[in-house]
């Protein structure tokens, strides 16, 4: 490659890898020429030159939608934190300088987050940067993930029990479970409820495919009984407002709970585990100074702990070359 050449790829390598790096997240150069308001053809060709450059393939390509290959993989987690960096300089110089005073945060997160952890924070931070855009996303943990890898979302918020292999999340706050009944229902009358004291009973559950309705599904298997669902119901307050209403009762994580309901509420740590609720990030995700704070206000010493699992992390693989 002659001197020419070389400088025309340094002159075009950030456009390159932009391009990459936006295809890798969208899976598709379509989306990807739509999200960098660039064509198709245009795209492709960045991605092309950027291959020809490096000695490699990329993508591996299935009619509309591309996969990375294992080489791509390794050039998107190098090259991804430096495209968002650079796209992001302007703010965070700013930042650096003692200024927040633009930029947006893109926040996801389930109902429940939304409604009983969040808008303590959310006041929090827009008291103290009013110029920087809050965007809350209310959406499941399956949508969440989704946001979070096409880097639609800076982070999430919410609740995990099986963390995937490519994110980070950390646990911030834990709420018990709770059997909510009506203030006259029979189990009201009880100081303490037993598994087999709730079976008879029809519950009003969320709906099947998420994680409250799997546990308490293996909780009465591992138990050997059964359970009756009277009602299936989206959202806390809803299913609420009909165990007031004496259509069922209900097994809820008590984050939901306020105070000011009409029921009452029974502990059931005996048989069902904790929930804990805190920040996701995707690994390698460049954050910009206005999501850090936002983290920071939620979590002071969030980033001082992920550093030293990273460093935790990094003795490990030492030691196991090593080995």
């Amino acid at each position: 490659m002659n001197e020419t050449t070389q400088l025309y790829y340094k002159k075009n390598r950030l456009k390159q890898l932009r391009a990459f790096c936006h295809a890798a997240r969208a899976g598709s150069i379509t989306l990807a020429a739509e999200s960098l308001f660039l064509s198709q053809p245009s795209v492709s060709l960045q991605i092309q030159a950027l291959e020809r450059e490096m000695g490699i393939t990329l993508f591996e390509r299935r009619g509309p939608q591309i996969k990375l290959t294992p080489e791509g993989e390794v050039l998107y987690q190098l090259s991804d934190p430096l495209v968002e960096g650079m796209d992001k300089l302007h703010e965070t110089f700013a930042a650096q300088c003692g200024r927040l005073e633009s930029g947006e945060i893109n926040v996801a997160a389930g109902e429940s987050t939304i409604l009983y952890i969040l808008p303590e924070f959310m006041k929090r931070y827009a008291d103290t940067y009013p110029h920087i855009r809050l965007k809350l996303h209310n959406v499941t943990g399956r949508d969440g993930m989704s946001m979070l890898r096409a880097d639609d979302a800076d982070f999430a918020v919410g609740s995990m029990i099986d963390v995937p292999d490519d994110v980070i999340y950390r646990p911030i706050f834990t709420y018990g479970p709770k059997l909510i009944v009506p203030l006259d229902h029979p189990l009201a009358k009880k100081r303490a409820v037993s598994l087999e004291d709730v079976s008879p009973h029809g519950l009003i559950l969320p709906p099947h495919h998420l994680s409250t309705w799997r546990i308490v599904d293996l909780v009465f298997r591992q138990h050997g009984l059964g359970y009756r669902v009277a009602l299936e119901a989206g959202g806390w307050e809803v299913i609420k407002k009909y165990v007031e209403l004496g259509l069922g009762i209900s097994i809820v994580t008590d984050v939901c709970l306020t105070g000011e309901e009409q029921l009452k509420a029974i502990p059931l740590d005996d048989y069902f585990p904790a929930r804990s609720y805190g920040i996701v990030i995707r690994k390698g995700k460049f954050l910009s100074p206005q999501a850090k704070r936002f983290i920071e206000i939620m979590d002071p010493h969030f980033f001082e702990e992920l550093e030293k699992e990273e460093e935790e992390g990094g003795k490990k693989s030492v030691k196991k070359r090593k080995k």
